[in-house]
Parts: C-alpha cells; sequence; structure tokens
C-alpha cells in the first residue's frame, strides 16, 4: 500500500507544471500598485453606466484603462503595449472600445472588452489588473 502511495504522490509531481513562464510578458514589469477611482467624481462618473470606460494615465506603466461590462463587472487593463519594450511611441490610445499603439513599425490593435490582440492571437494580449466595486469606488490594482 506504501509503494502505491509513494507511486502516486510521485506522478502527482512530475505531471505538475509552472505556466509561469508561458504567462509572462519579457516586455512589461509588474508594477505593484493600488487605485480607488471614486464614480461620485465627474472625471470617473463615466464608470457607474455599462459598456464605457475611463483612462487613467498617472497609474500602471504608460497608463491603464477600465472598462464596465456592467452589472458591476469591470475589467482594467495596462495602456503599454504588450508587445514592445516600454517606449515614447508603446502608449496605446482609446478609441472606441479598440486600444492602438501609435509606434508606426506595426499595426498593434487590441479589443479592451477582453484584451487580445485583434489580428494576431498568437501576440501578447493586453496585461490584465485586478478590478473590483467597493461602494462608490472602483478599485484597480497589481
Amino acid at each position: 500500500m506504501k509503494k502505491i502511495l509513494l507511486a502516486l504522490a510521485l506522478m502527482c509531481i512530475f505531471a505538475c507544471q509552472s505556466d509561469d513562464d508561458a504567462r509572462r510578458n519579457p516586455f512589461l514589469i509588474d508594477l505593484s500598485f493600488q487605485t480607488a477611482l471614486n464614480t461620485d467624481l465627474p472625471q470617473y462618473s463615466s464608470l457607474n453606466f455599462a459598456n464605457n470606460y475611463v483612462v487613467v494615465r498617472s497609474q500602471g506603466i504608460r497608463g491603464i484603462v477600465v472598462y464596465h461590462l456592467g452589472n458591476d463587472q469591470f475589467v482594467a487593463y495596462e495602456l503599454s503595449d504588450p508587445n514592445h519594450s516600454p517606449s515614447s511611441c508603446s502608449s496605446m490610445n482609446i478609441n472606441g472600445i479598440i486600444a492602438t499603439c501609435s509606434c508606426t513599425d506595426d499595426n498593434n490593435t487590441y479589443n479592451i472588452i477582453d484584451g487580445r490582440h485583434q489580428t494576431d492571437p498568437e501576440l501578447f494580449p493586453m496585461k490584465p489588473y485586478r478590478v473590483s466595486r467597493v461602494g462608490n469606488n472602483v478599485v484597480v490594482s497589481n
């Protein structure tokens, strides 16, 4: 019985693999931050309504975008292009629900609802941040 348990334990240990390298983006560092966006303030009040977003340039690497999906569900993403080293042109701009990199050497565009690249699913998606609603505050953190 001990041999069977030992064999099962060894199989479980060797069957596990880390996915850290598969998910880690070599271009974007992991910053530690937390910010509360008070939706009573005019600059964040659009987050009270579904299908709206706000851009906060003072957080993250090149800023963050927070999108209200509806029913107190929010997503937040880094606004530095995940497929470039941070540079003067890697900061993305938002038009509707599309984030576009301003670098002229590519045409990277991403959907701010799911963070995916619009044309090449093999490229890194936008870097997500944690989001929660606490009263009138939308709290974004990493």
